[in-house]
């Protein structure tokens, strides 16, 4: 396994001399450096670490979101994935959004591979990529007027009288 050239601590320098404040939280998962930035700032954080000479996260992996229906506010987390090939690490950079209004200005014109990503966000959480050229449904039918990876219906039929909750575990 090859090391990395750059560690994560001193990832997290990087990024809090650049944006101080900004570096909400941060954390490891796995060996990997998570950072939470407010969402007005994501954009930035994200074009900063493509342009940053010593970072270079050249490769944009995943972008993805979660659904915390009990976190007031805070209910839809959207997570970049980022990996610098050159230095061979990688980052998450998160940032949450209100229910009420999940819009987050899109990536595309930083990495064009966000463009399918960000579609795909929006079409199972409804995430507003403010600025995407095409966004739309690609997955999921045109008139299906709710997102399916949010956590807003029972997973179970609560009417079901054929169910013996004995066998569930209940």
């Amino acid at each position: 396994m090859s090391r990395s050239k750059i560690t994560n601590e001193e990832l997290l320098n990087h990024l809090q001399t650049a944006f101080g404040e900004d570096i909400q939280e941060h954390n490891e998962t796995y060996g990997m450096l998570n950072v939470y930035v407010p969402a007005d700032k994501a954009k930035e954080v994200v074009k900063w670490l493509k342009e940053h000479e010593a970072v270079k996260m050249s490769f944009l992996t995943n972008i993805a979101a979660v659904h915390y229906p009990f976190n007031k506010g805070k209910e839809i987390e959207v997570v970049y994935q980022l990996h610098s090939l050159v230095n061979n690490v990688r980052l998450r950079v998160k940032t949450t959004l209100p229910i009420e209004n999940p819009e987050i200005a899109s990536i595309v014109d930083i990495y064009a591979g966000a463009n399918w990503m960000e579609r795909e966000t929006y079409d199972f959480f409804g995430v507003i990529f403010k600025g995407h050229p095409n966004l739309k449904k690609i997955l999921n039918m045109e008139d299906q007027e709710y997102f399916p990876m949010r956590k807003e219906f029972p997973l179970e039929d609560q009417t079901r009288e054929d169910k013996d909750n004995r066998f569930f575990g209940r």
